[in-house]
């Protein structure tokens, strides 16, 4: 079921129950090296994150990555790493083109940008899940879609909802695609401001139980209520500076560790964080300072296993 107003989408879960049902976090985990790592002008046109006046340190990149892949494999959680390509610079946020969810079954997203469509190309990628785990492939076609699967939804895994917010990055054809290819039980679709392209980057849930939002990038302000209410009284709402600094892109990798950016952890606010381990979660820190001038974060640069 898809619903598109705040309205329904309240009416909907007041009838019925979303309870946790299934692993909330993934059981590992794939990124893409920033080999070649430099600031695509293409995505530049409809990313207002990107930080274009800055020259990138691919080398700096590289070692920033491997630290994040350590870190998550520190945490109980194996990571497969993909080399990086010239030809894709911004492979190194490899959830848009490539996704996976329970039962087995990983999905291709239709990408807006051609650098970006290259990667969906990876015969690499798709022998892993193919071949190695043997996973079902979901293919969503170009034809009539533009799908960034989870940069522009925001799935709460536990309780088999999305949340999926309109923008170039994704159309109502692309919206129906992954409803379909993830078995989502309910999905929310609504419009983002003008202005954003991803919703992981204002949205994030949090194993099933808590979100953070920024409230003023979505063009209906009953929205991020509608979602609020629906997390009752587990909700972090952030400031306009907080959601600059990325904190907006976090990820739960277990379901007690939160992994923010080092740049996201230190603009969000005390009381926050206070709330996060009253609610039960660790928070990780980690600096990937030279991918985000490519108007990215930490989450976007992990790749789930479910």
């Amino acid at each position: 079921m898809i619903v598109k107003t705040a309205q329904d989408f309240l009416k909907v879960v007041s009838q019925k129950e979303f309870p946790i049902k299934q692993a909330a976090t993934m059981k590992a985990a794939f990124t893409v090296s920033p080999v070649g790592f430099s600031l695509d002008e293409q995505t530049a046109q409809d990313n207002e994150y990107m930080q274009m006046d800055q020259q990138t340190d691919a080398d700096l990149a590289i070692v920033q990555q491997m630290n994040l892949a350590r870190k998550i494999s520190d945490c109980g959680i194996p990571v497969m790493t993909f080399p990086g390509s010239q030809e894709t610079p911004d492979a190194v946020f490899p959830n848009n083109a490539f996704a996976t969810a329970h039962g087995h079954k990983y999905i291709i997203g239709a990408m807006l940008h051609e650098n970006r469509q290259k990667e969906t190309l990876r015969q690499d990628i798709r022998m892993f899940f193919d071949d190695m785990l043997g996973y079902e492939k979901h293919h969503i076609s170009r034809d009539n879609s533009v799908a960034e699967l989870t940069g522009v939804l925001v799935p709460d895994r536990a309780r088999n909802i999305a949340f999926c917010g309109m923008t170039e990055r994704v159309n109502d054809a692309g919206a129906q695609a992954m409803h379909a290819a993830f078995g989502f039980d309910l999905m929310f679709q609504f419009n983002l401001k003008e202005g954003e392209y991803h919703t992981n980057v204002v949205l994030s849930c949090l194993a099933g139980r808590a979100c953070m939002i920024h409230a003023d990038s979505f063009a209906d302000p009953e929205v991020p209520q509608a979602i609020a209410t629906f997390y009752k009284d587990r909700t972090i709402f952030l400031t306009d500076a907080e959601k600059l600094a990325f904190a907006g892109n976090g990820i739960t990798i277990t379901e007690n560790d939160l992994f923010l950016s080092q740049t996201a952890f230190e603009a969000l606010a005390q009381d926050s964080k206070d709330k996060l381990a009253q609610w039960g979660f660790t928070l990780h820190h980690v600096q990937v300072s030279e991918l985000e001038k490519a108007g990215g974060s930490l989450r976007c640069m992990v790749g789930e296993i479910f």
